[in-house]
C-alpha cells in the first residue's frame, strides 16, 4: 500500500515495538496504516487514492467538524444559521443525499508542529473562507497521537481562540480488519448503552432504548448504530484468536456508532462527541465559550492473544 500524497507533506511513520502507524498531516491527519509485525489492522486502505478522490472515509480518519450525517442541507448551531450548498467540493453526500462527515479529510491539510519516533502533534486553523462557508467558527484544532508498544493514543483539544464560541460534533471513524482471520472467527465485544432509534435515513428521532451490550461472533451480525454511553469511559472490542483490539474511549467522547456491514472485511467502532446531527437537533451539542478548549482522547490497544 503506497499512502497517499499531498503537495509536499510527506507521510509520518511512527514505531513502537512491533506497532507501525502511518500518518498524512497533509490530508486530514489521515490515520493510512496502522499494523502489528507487518500485518495491517486498518480497513478500506487499500486504495487511499480512490477514496481521496470520491470524499469516502478510510482507515482512520477524524470527521470534522461534524461526524455521521446532518438532517439537512444546513443547521442552527450557536447563534448562527448556516445553508449548505451541497454542490460544494468541500461536502461529501450519503445515499439520501444528506451531508456526511464534514469535510472530506482529504481537503484538510494539517500543519506538523511537533514529531519524535513515535509521536506526531499537528494543528488545523480554520480560518479559511472556504472552511467558513461551511462551518463558520472561527477557531483552531490541536490532534496529537502517540504509538505505544501496547497501542495507540488520540488526543484532540478544539480552542476557541478567535472570537467565536464553536460547537463540538467531531468523531473518528476507525475501520478494523483482522487479516488472516475469516469474518466468523471474528468476535464483537460491545458494553451496556443506551441505543439511539433511527428513521429511514439514519437520523436520531430522540427516542432511546436500553441496550444490554453484546458479546458474541460477529458472523452475518449486523450493526449500523449510534449510542449514548452509559458513564464517562467505556470498551469496544474486536478480537480473533490470535488478536484483539481494544478501542477505549478515555474523556469527552459520550457517544458512539457501530458499523458493521454483513458482507464487508471490516468493522468501525467510532468515538463520537455528539449524536448524529447533533448540530441541527442541539442534542448533547456541546460549545466551547470563547477563550476556552474542549479536550477528548481515545485509545486503540492492540493485543497478541498467542
Amino acid at each position: 500500500m503506497t499512502p497517499v500524497r499531498t503537495g509536499q507533506q510527506p507521510a509520518h511513520t511512527l514505531v513502537a515495538g512491533e506497532l507501525e502507524a502511518v500518518f498524512l498531516p497533509g490530508q486530514g491527519m489521515l490515520g493510512a496504516s496502522l499494523t502489528l509485525a507487518g500485518e495491517e489492522l486498518l480497513g478500506r486502505v487499500e486504495n487511499l487514492e480512490s477514496s481521496a478522490a470520491k470524499g469516502g472515509t478510510a482507515g482512520l480518519p477524524m470527521l470534522y467538524p461534524w461526524a455521521n450525517r446532518l438532517a439537512a442541507p444546513g443547521y442552527r448551531a450557536a447563534g448562527r444559521e448556516v445553508t449548505l450548498d451541497l454542490h460544494s467540493a468541500l461536502l461529501h453526500l450519503d445515499e439520501h443525499g444528506l451531508p456526511i462527515h464534514g469535510v472530506p479529510w482529504a481537503r484538510l491539510p494539517w500543519q506538523v508542529t511537533a514529531a519524535t519516533g513515535a509521536t506526531l502533534q499537528a494543528r488545523l486553523d480554520w480560518t479559511e473562507e472556504a472552511w467558513l462557508a461551511v462551518f463558520p467558527f472561527r477557531h483552531r484544532v490541536e490532534l496529537s497521537v502517540d504509538l505505544r508498544p501496547d497501542g495507540l493514543l488520540v488526543e484532540t483539544a478544539v480552542r476557541a481562540n478567535a472570537g467565536d464560541a464553536v460547537p463540538v460534533s467531531f468523531g473518528f471513524h476507525p475501520y478494523f480488519s483482522l487479516a488472516g482471520n475469516a469474518r466468523g472467527r471474528w468476535r464483537l465485544q460491545l458494553p451496556p448503552m443506551r441505543r439511539l432509534a433511527l428513521d429511514a435515513q439514519g437520523i436520531p428521532t430522540g427516542v432511546e432504548t436500553p441496550f444490554a451490550g453484546w458479546d458474541a461472533a460477529l458472523s452475518e451480525s449486523s450493526f449500523d448504530d449510534g449510542f449514548v454511553l452509559g458513564g464517562q469511559t467505556a470498551a469496544f472490542c474486536l478480537s480473533a484468536p490470535d488478536r484483539r483490539l481494544t478501542v477505549e474511549l478515555l474523556s469527552g467522547y459520550p457517544c458512539a456508532q457501530v458499523f458493521t456491514p454483513p458482507d464487508k472485511p471490516y468493522v468501525a467502532l467510532e468515538p463520537m462527541t455528539a449524536p448524529t446531527n447533533a448540530l441541527s437537533r442541539g442534542d448533547g451539542l456541546r460549545l466551547v465559550q470563547p477563550g476556552g478548549a474542549f479536550q477528548a482522547s481515545f485509545r486503540i490497544h492492540v493485543e497478541r492473544l498467542h
